[in-house]
């Protein structure tokens, strides 16, 4: 796998890639506006042109988004499921002027109406979404959840059926959460249990649309179904867990990004870095 962190955009999102070029990622994850909000602001001829300069400068081997948190598909009909979908094409042209590749997306929860109609009301907004961005080449990497409360995604089966239901799935994608999956009881701290999804993966969606990975230990514990991170190896994954993950041949070239906790200084984020270099294999 190929390094990173997710950046904070403090001043502008040039500021991720500045951030990530000095502290040595090779992978940068940002939000493309505040996370907290719907919308956000175009950017500007001179932002652009700043963040093409930061990414050459940097020669980042991926510059990817991640959407903000109020987005939920899965809601039912209401003012917020629909500023969901304005807020998630609002995204997608974000990332298009950035010349983002994808943008990675939580599911969504069905808030007590069950996962048939979760899983339905996912389908039909991302429909929507990608027929309002038609012309759009930035895809949507869906990312496995803990299976906390009502959140779908927990499951492969979930992303399975988005996939198969959707009419454009070329348009989707994956983004696999190392600590989402240990929460949600997939055994993947063991080379069998980590060969056994993703080789689950590679039959039913295709490994071929697993477009990112985050890395991140845990700090609850094996199928808790709480989503908190914690720094590599400070978890109830371990540094142990890492080794099999960062080393299958399968996922070479594919960005594994962190998320952990940190400071200003990003102090947090070298070391951590560095760990996941040390267990590499020549």
């Amino acid at each position: 796998m190929i390094f990173g962190a997710h950046m904070p955009t403090r001043g502008g999102v040039p500021n991720a890639l500045r951030e990530g070029r000095r502290i040595g990622c090779a992978v940068v994850q940002l939000f493309s506006k505040n996370n907290l909000q719907w919308t956000g602001q175009p950017y500007s001829g001179e932002v652009i042109a700043e963040f093409g300069q930061e990414r050459t400068a940097g020669a980042f081997a991926a510059v990817f988004a991640h959407t903000g948190y109020l987005i939920n598909l899965g809601a039912p009909g209401g003012p917020n499921r629909q500023k969901s979908i304005d807020s998630l094409i609002h995204e997608l042209q974000l990332a298009e002027s950035l010349e983002l590749p994808f943008i990675v997306l939580h599911p969504g929860s069905h808030l007590g109406k069950g996962e048939t109609r979760g899983l339905r009301a996912i389908v039909e907004g991302l429909d929507e979404v990608i027929a309002a961005t038609s012309l759009s080449k930035v895809r949507i990497a869906l990312e496995n959840t803990a299976g906390q409360g009502s959140s779908l995604g927990g499951e492969l089966a979930h992303l399975t059926e988005l996939f198969n239901r959707v009419k454009n799935p070329e348009r989707l994608g994956l983004c696999f959460d190392t600590a989402h999956f240990f929460e949600a009881g997939r055994p993947i701290h063991t080379p069998e249990g980590w060969d056994q999804i993703m080789n689950e993966t590679d039959r039913t969606i295709g490994l071929k649309n697993v477009l990112a990975f985050h890395l991140n230990d845990s700090k609850t514990p094996f199928g808790s179904r709480v989503d908190r991170h914690a720094g590599i190896g400070e978890g109830h994954l371990g540094m142990e867990a890492f080794r099999h993950m960062v080393n299958d041949p399968r996922f070479e070239h594919v960005p594994g990004c962190l998320e952990t906790p940190k400071s200003a200084d990003l102090h947090e984020d070298v070391e951590n870095m560095a760990r996941l270099r040390s267990l590499l294999q020549a």
